[in-house]
């Protein structure tokens, strides 16, 4: 089949010989498929299985010669440039010569003059208007991404894969993404946790412990499907606790009975109502015949407890996250945070933010939005004090805790634990682990380093150490939350923020989290210096 990805029986072991994935089975036709799932499923391991940078354990990878994947992040080596990433150095050096007169015929029968309006034109198509010898390590994460973006659609690859293409990209470079897939008519995989994306695709392919499973339609349809599946799962769970139910009631009843009926026995013989053998006897076999059907009601109850398990298991992996959280006490009228009139940057002559004011009043949701380069990181940096403006003033009115992208709050050589009572000091042990217990670091879990957890986890832990207190922070800033983090991720920090009741201040080009959060207000930064 063209323009496909066929996986046959393939399976995957760690190094260290642990399964990852075995015997997945399905084809990628020339269609647009989102693949999703949980951060650690092996989605990465699966994209370099296809694209042959790893072999299998065992199965195999049926993919098209012309197959082209784009890499979260797009590796620089010293001295790249723009012209590096669509692989055009040496043309465009020959058209260069070409230009000088020093090519020969051979060469000047080789040259491909539409060479450099055509790679412009897959730039702009991104929103780049760059010199093809730009260094890449001079550019932003974005305009990496875009740049990569651009070189491989300029390559007309016959099947497209990418891994989590929107990453680092501001509102115009996402849209250039979603056109690009509107578009595309041969087969493409994009491993995403952008809903928007996602929303844009013709099958969801979902990557869990369990195996691999198509889901037909966009993410919406995905949805419901998922929440079809949980309606089952309640009701197999309500109907596996009734049958134990009705088996440990019937169990009881028969140990009554058989308690009974041994009883009377006893007192006949007591009375002499029968010989001493013949009453020894009896008792032996009631004794046998009550323990058999003991046994058996035992192991009746045994095998429905353990469906009441794998339901109740099943459940918890369905069940959307959901979190209680004490009040932070903000009234209304209250005035958060006031920023007036300030100017701030990293030089003196050429300042990232100018004459920016805004207000926040009482429990308000705010985004700060706006392209790469306008200075929304700047702006949070002076308002947490990390960064002095040149001009003009903050004031933070409330208590306020901030969590930026690497969650540097917390200490990656501590545990959650020891973070959070370090950032809660008085708190007992019993509200330390409740506290963490609500953001689903249950037992144990809470005993892990920072360090060795995952950034969905550490943004968790964050959210735990933070908001979980006795007052949680009438403030609570975050910077891009959603970033690297798998949609399961996503959603538990969405029901923790949407528990909270504090202000909220965010910076995010994710529209899906924006509006699942409940954003009241939206300040926009105008367009970078110098675009």
């Amino acid at each position: 089949m063209p323009h496909s990805v066929t996986l046959s029986n393939l399976s995957w072991s760690t190094p260290d010989g642990r399964p990852l994935f075995s015997d997945l089975n399905i084809v990628f036709g020339p269609e647009r498929a989102g693949l999703v799932g949980r951060n650690g499923v092996g989605k990465t391991t699966l994209l370099n299985l296809i694209a042959g940078d790893l072999s299998p354990a065992s199965g195999s990878v049926a993919a098209p010669a012309g197959i082209h994947i784009l890499r979260q992040s797009v590796q620089v080596a010293e001295g790249d440039t723009v012209a590096d990433l669509f692989g055009v150095r040496h043309a465009l050096a020959l058209i260069e010569r070409a230009q000088a007169g020093t090519a020969t015929l051979e060469e000047l029968a080789d040259i491909d003059w539409m060479l450099e309006p055509d790679i412009e034109a897959a730039l702009a198509r991104f929103g780049l208007s760059i010199p093809l010898s730009t260094s890449l390590a001079q550019l932003s994460g974005g305009q990496r991404t875009r740049a990569a973006l651009a070189a491989q659609i300029y390559h007309a690859p016959d099947f497209l894969i990418l891994d989590e293409p929107t990453n680092n990209l501001d509102r115009d470079g996402r849209a250039a993404v979603i056109e690009l897939l509107a578009g595309w008519r041969q087969g493409a995989m994009v491993v995403s946790h952008d809903r928007e994306i996602l929303e844009n695709v013709d099958a969801i392919i979902e990557l869990t412990s369990l195996g691999i499973s198509r889901y037909g339609g966009n993410w919406s349809h995905y949805r419901e499907r998922k929440a079809l599946e949980l309606d089952t799962a309640r009701h197999d769970l309500a109907d596996a606790q009734k049958r134990l139910g009705e088996v440990e009631r019937k169990a009881q009843e028969t140990m009554e009975r058989q308690a009974r009926r041994d009883g009377a026995g006893k007192r006949k013989a007591a009375e002499g109502g029968m010989p001493r053998i013949s009453a020894g006897g009896r008792a032996m076999r009631a004794e046998q015949t009550g323990g058999e059907k003991a046994a058996a009601a035992g192991r009746m109850a045994g095998e429905k407890r353990a469906d009441v398990s794998a339901a109740r298991d099943r459940l918890e992996v369905l069940d959307p996250f959901k979190v209680s959280l004490p009040s932070t006490g903000i009234v209304a009228s209250r005035t958060v945070l006031r920023v007036d009139k300030v100017t701030a940057g990293y030089a003196s002559d050429a300042p990232v933010l100018s004459d920016i004011s805004l207000t926040m009043t009482g429990p308000e949701r705010f985004a700060v939005i706006g392209s790469n380069g306008t200075g929304k990181t700047t702006l949070l940096s002076v308002i947490t004090g990390g960064l002095a403006p040149f001009s003009g003033s903050v004031r933070v009115e409330v208590p306020c805790a901030f969590l930026d992208q690497k969650v540097s709050l917390l200490q990656p050589q501590l545990s959650i634990r020891d973070n959070f009572m370090r950032l809660n000091p008085g708190a007992s042990e019993n509200a330390c682990r409740a506290a963490l217990a609500r953001f689903m670091f249950r037992g144990d879990a809470g005993l892990r380093q920072v360090r060795q957890l995952s950034g969905g986890q550490m943004l968790r832990a964050g959210l735990a150490c933070v908001l979980g207190g006795e007052r949680p922070p009438q403030l609570l800033i975050l910077d891009e939350p959603t970033n690297h983090l798998d949609l399961d991720s996503i959603a538990a920090v969405e029901a923790g923020l949407v528990a909270y009741d504090g202000a909220l201040l965010v910076v995010s080009h994710d529209e899906a989290f924006l509006k699942a959060i409940g954003i009241t207000r939206r300040f926009l930064l105008g367009a970078p210096l110098g675009a």
